[in-house]
């Protein structure tokens, strides 16, 4: 089921789905709900899904100005608060990983976990494992083909406003985002960092992402690049699931958790 919402930001577009506790899913960038196909069921049989399309994307028209990852991250707060009445858990690949965070950090009071998936908090010349690949890519970039056929197919701005669309990613991209690992530090939810052992994001970014955030855990997909949730989908719906179903379980000779988890079972 899929509707608008009037955000004070943008009209956005969302979808529903499944019961239980709320579940925001946050789609990358470029993209629409559709790239969520093989986790719907599996997280709604499990949760209340969310499914909004931001500014610029999918089903949500575009906006005057340039698109940010802070408005994003304010329309997101926004729908939490309009659509779903009450904290939710987060979980957002790329584009809305990052959503996901700003959000965790700036209101924790609407958050109950995130789960952020190939994931960056600095600018792709920071953060990615090949910083330039973005430099020259063009609206008609073959690699871009499948996400310019799902903006066309669904976008009220009309097939003609993909290179302006795709012109405003680039620069979010090129600029944003420009969190510290300071604010990074401020976040409270509990944080699962899921990632290709192959990601854009270079694995040394991803390391810092994980060891700023207080309560965050790591799960390294093998054999597997940026599309993790396309490609291998059993595996990360598996992860997904069972870290916002449970509580962390007392661990043998923890080290990084040391101080904020206890240890069971220590050999004598």
């Amino acid at each position: 089921m899929g509707g608008y919402v009037e955000l004070p930001g943008v009209k956005t577009w969302y979808e529903v789905d499944g019961t239980g506790d709320p579940l925001l899913l946050l789609h990358g960038g470029f993209c629409t709900n559709e790239t969520w196909g093989a986790q719907r069921a599996d997280f709604a049989a499990a949760h209340r899904l969310f499914l909004p399309e931001r500014r610029g994307h999918g089903h949500t028209p575009d906006v005057a100005g340039p698109l940010t990852y802070q408005d994003m991250a304010d329309d997101t707060v926004d729908f939490i608060e309009s659509a779903v009445g009450g904290p939710a858990h987060l979980v957002g690949w790329s584009d809305g990983g990052i959503v996901a965070l700003l959000v965790a950090i700036a209101r924790p009071d609407l958050v109950r976990k995130v789960v952020a998936m190939g994931a960056n908090f600095r600018p792709c010349s920071e953060s990615m494992a090949e910083p330039t690949m973005f430099d020259h890519m063009t609206p008609d970039e073959p690699g871009l083909a499948v996400f310019r056929e799902m903006y066309e197919a669904v976008s009220p701005d009309g097939p003609a406003h993909w290179p302006v669309a795709v012109g405003k990613v680039m620069d979010m991209f090129r600029t944003q985002p420009t969190l510290e690992t300071e604010d990074l530090a401020r976040i409270n939810a509990p944080t699962l960092i899921l990632v290709g052992d192959d990601d854009l994001i270079a694995f040394e970014h991803t390391i810092a992402l994980y060891r700023a955030i207080p309560h965050s855990e790591l799960a390294i997909v093998p054999g597997t690049p940026h599309a993790l949730l396309m490609e291998k989908p059993e595996q990360v719906n598996a992860l997904i699931l069972d870290f916002l179903a449970n509580d962390p379980i007392p661990t043998m000779l923890p080290v990084r958790r040391a101080g904020t988890t206890a240890a069971s079972g220590s050999p004598a």
